[in-house]
C-alpha cells in the first residue's frame, strides 16, 4: 500500500503543493491504517498546513484507500 499511496502524492498533491514552494513527505503507513507525512519547504509551518493536510492530502490518500484512518504530520 505505501507504494500505491506514495503515487497519489507524486500525481495528485505534490504538483499542488509545488505551486506554493511546498512538498510532503511519506513517513510511515501503520499497521493501524493511519499515513504520516511531513510537510516540507513552504508548506513546513504554513499557518494553512492543517487545512492543506486534511483538505488536500488526507482527501487524495482517502479517496483512493478508504481503509486509512487519518493522515497525520509529524
Amino acid at each position: 500500500m505505501r507504494e500505491e499511496i506514495e503515487k497519489v502524492l507524486s500525481e495528485e498533491v505534490r504538483p499542488m503543493l509545488s505551486m506554493h514552494g511546498g512538498d510532503v513527505e511519506l513517513v510511515e503507513v501503520t499497521d493501524d491504517n493511519i499515513v504520516k507525512v511531513r510537510l516540507k519547504g513552504g508548506c513546513a509551518g504554513c499557518p494553512a498546513s492543517r487545512m492543506t493536510l486534511t483538505d488536500l492530502i488526507e482527501k487524495a490518500i482517502k479517496s483512493r484507500f478508504p481503509q486509512i484512518k487519518k493522515v497525520e504530520s509529524v
